[in-house]
């Protein structure tokens, strides 16, 4: 399976804010959408990724207020993104290897979509249900 799989399942809309907001409005479009990261575009390119993590380490533990701080500071810059035909083996071990939740899928420099570490997960979960019912149907013969 695909990332273009995924995204034709989950759909491709792509949330994003700007580097200069302050987080605490950068977390206010988060909640209202119910995503647990936004990425950062500015002029069309892609600037950043800020996740609920970036928050709880460098906001809240460092005592540093949400509504006085840009997202520039606190959003990891170093974005490692996918394209729509890599395969979820590949997302797997990107994720787990760099310690990242989200990859933005980018065709053609532009941002298509983003899958998350639990959207990975759940496709390798039903390519694995569709292994074991054509194995089971076939042991059954």
């Amino acid at each position: 399976m695909t990332v273009n799989q995924i995204l034709s399942t989950k759909g491709g809309k792509v949330f994003s804010v700007v580097s200069d907001i302050t987080v605490f409005e950068a977390l206010r479009v988060m909640g209202e959408k119910n995503i647990g990261a936004i990425l950062v575009i500015d002029g069309g390119i892609l600037k950043g990724i800020l996740s609920e993590r970036d928050y709880a380490r460098k906001i809240i533990l460092k005592d540093k207020s949400s509504k006085k701080t840009p997202v520039s500071e606190i959003m990891e810059s170093e974005v490692i993104t996918v394209k729509p035909s890599d395969d979820l083996e590949y997302c797997m071990g990107l994720m787990s290897g760099r310690r990242i939740r989200h990859l933005p899928v980018i065709e053609n420099d532009i941002i298509i979509g983003l899958v998350s570490i639990g959207d990975v997960v759940k496709a390798i979960i039903e390519v694995q249900k569709e292994t074991i019912k054509h194995l089971d149907s076939y042991i059954s013969r």
